[in-house]
């Protein structure tokens, strides 16, 4: 299958497209991975070119090389990027429009994690709708070790992911869990060997893919308002998007295929 590269602002931060899929890769291998402020910026301005693509079905994040996912943020720029409280705030600003831009995307997102997957880089795997991980995977959010604070939001997505229970021992402690100790958790939803970890998740992703882009887009907005508080919550902009669901070619596309015993082709409309 051809690759199409996405221009990106920084070499630190590939994209490109293979058929229906989009790829993001975290390229700063030889800090296995660590995000710098670059990368961040680079982030939602990928994500929008994937948005308007419609030949794009859902996007899969990675990290270069086979040591990490992502091992957090490049703590090696925060005496330049950090250096005082008004550029503390720009980074920070990165950081939170990139996690946006992911965790609202109106596409499938998939995590897929080797190696280490390390404080910023739990975040993002968290941003993604699926996680999928092989057995060599390492998790932790050290924030206790670093003095560093947690927003609400990001804890509060980690509850909904794992519990109360589980997000306070992954803080309190601050320490680094297994993949099988992250599936007991359910941090991750697939675990995989190393060597068929791309593989499997292309399988996956083309699994996905297949599905009517509609669907899928309803099914998304509806997770996002579970993640609001409840007053935030657009349920009407749900139901909308549930009503074009039945008032698409695609359902009449569906129905059809399913009578006919054949596979659907689904055009997202």
């Amino acid at each position: 299958m051809d690759s199409v590269t996405v221009q990106t602002t920084t070499e630190k931060l590939l994209a490109h497209k293979e058929g229906a899929i989009g790829w993001i890769t975290f390229n700063n291998p030889a800090r296995h991975n660590a995000v710098s402020m670059s990368m961040w910026e680079s982030v939602p301005q990928v994500l929008e070119v994937f948005e308007h693509d419609p030949d794009i079905r859902l996007v899969i994040l990675k990290g270069a090389g086979d040591k990490a996912f992502i091992s957090g943020a490049d703590i090696s720029e925060f005496k330049e990027k950090r250096a005082d409280k008004d550029a503390a705030e720009a980074y920070n600003a990165a950081g939170e429009a990139a996690h946006r831009a992911i965790q609202e995307f109106t596409k499938p997102t998939i995590a897929m994690i080797r190696g280490y997957c390390i404080g910023g880089g739990c975040a993002v795997a968290i941003d993604c709708d699926i996680r999928i991980a092989a057995d060599d995977s390492v998790y932790a959010i050290p924030a206790g070790r670093l003095g560093l604070g947690y927003r609400y939001d990001g804890i509060r997505r980690l509850i909904d992911l794992v519990g109360p229970s589980f997000a306070s021992e992954i803080f309190y402690t601050a320490r680094k869990f297994d993949a099988r100790e992250a599936v007991t958790m359910g941090l991750i939803n697939r675990l995989v060997p190393v060597a068929e970890l791309e593989s499997y998740t292309r399988s996956y992703a083309n699994m996905i893919a297949d599905n009517a882009p509609l669907t899928l887009a309803a099914v998304k907005r509806c997770v996002l308002e579970r993640h609001k508080d409840p007053a935030e919550r657009d349920l009407k902009r749900c139901q909308d998007m549930v009503d074009a669901c039945f008032a698409s070619k695609d359902y009449e596309e569906g129905r059809t295929a399913f009578m006919e015993k054949r596979r659907p082709v689904f055009r997202g409309r």
